[in-house]
């Protein structure tokens, strides 16, 4: 037994983020990685061919199974629809920033894998989780598979129980439909975000710590402004065409629709977020492979905004304030905590 958990312990960070690509949900992934557990301890494991590809095939089938449920539960959702925030920090320590009260470093889970690259960052960026809502469940189940972790067509269709050339086909049609609805929202045809999540929507080319250090003054810029409710200030650290998102869950007062416009979000801004700010500390961080802030009080989280960044602006936020939604991030915050 003690061999069976640490062999499957061996997979489960891919597990995660095999589940957590196909839902959008931490606290859903979570679930189906325990399933997977439960099933595996079942298992007559002299029968598993290939111990790496057993689990990885029922947590894609739970997957599946899962985002038909989750579809008709997001038709019925209270506002605005966003994934769940994971915290991803680059060296795994959560900073404190000077002015913010922030109480310096502390350690943090990474959890998606490593995220050094721009293909890597945007396989879990905001940006491409929600283009891959538009997406048939196998045709998501393929792009994921392929194209974060890199798994050739011929082990896919092993996985899903399908030929290698229809394999090839979800594949194509997934690129396609992203790539189409990636061009509608830059254009602002759509809801979606307004950079291709296929073309560095983290905010930047080239390796992960350039991109990160490029982040770290706007972010420290965007925080005092937002402090101190700069309107002008805030207008100048916006893209013409941002957008705003809040999903609050129904259980948090938030806008119910995006707010658009670089006039209009900097006064929503400047109101909402300035007497946000007054009662927290707002502490820059890594979710999701780019930019974000953590919203603190009293030592817990009250909120994520996720930042995507085009030519130096903000091109988009997305503000997470769901006490549902933000608890797997929660969880991660405080496990970081000194002791």
């Amino acid at each position: 037994m003690v061999d069976a958990t640490l062999e499957f312990e061996a997979h489960r960070a891919r597990l995660f983020g095999i589940a957590y690509r196909m839902l959008g949900s931490a606290s859903e992934a979570e679930d189906l990685v325990q399933e997977a557990y439960l099933r595996w301890e079942r298992a007559d494991r002299d029968a598993v061919a290939a111990p790496g590809a057993w689990p990885a095939k029922v947590v894609t089938n739970l997957s599946l199974n899962e985002l038909a449920s989750a579809r008709v539960r997001r038709e019925q959702y209270v506002g605005q629809w966003l994934p769940e925030p994971v915290l991803t920090t680059a060296d795994g320590t959560i900073h404190g920033v000077a002015g913010t009260g922030g109480t310096g470093a502390r350690a943090a889970r990474q959890p998606l894998g490593p995220l050094e690259t721009v293909e890597q960052r945007d396989s879990v960026s905001f940006a491409l989780l929600l283009l891959l809502e538009r997406l048939t469940p196998p045709e998501r189940a393929v792009f994921v598979l392929r194209e974060a972790f890199g798994y050739p067509h011929r082990d896919i269709a092993e996985l899903l129980e399908t030929s290698e050339a229809n394999s090839r086909q979800l594949h194509r049609r997934a690129r396609q439909a992203i790539g189409r609805d990636a061009s509608a929202a830059h254009t602002g045809a759509t809801g979606t975000p307004a950079t291709p999540a296929t073309k560095g929507a983290g905010g930047g080319t080239g390796g992960g710590a350039p991109v990160r250090q490029r982040w770290t003054g706007l972010v420290e810029t965007f925080v005092a402004a937002a402090r101190e409710g700069d309107l002008r200030q805030l207008e100048r650290l916006l893209t013409e065409d941002v957008v705003s998102y809040a999903d609050g869950g129904g259980r948090i007062n938030t806008a119910r629709r995006p707010i658009l416009g670089r006039a209009k979000v900097a006064r929503y801004l400047a109101g909402g977020l300035a007497r946000f700010a007054a009662a927290t500390v707002l502490v820059p961080c890594e979710v999701n492979g780019g930019p974000a802030l953590l919203a603190l009080a009293d030592g817990g989280l009250l909120g994520v905004v996720t930042l995507e960044v085009a030519e130096g602006r903000i091109a988009a936020l997305r503000i997470c304030v769901s006490p549902d939604k933000i608890a797997y991030a929660a969880r991660q915050f405080a496990a970081s905590a000194p002791s």
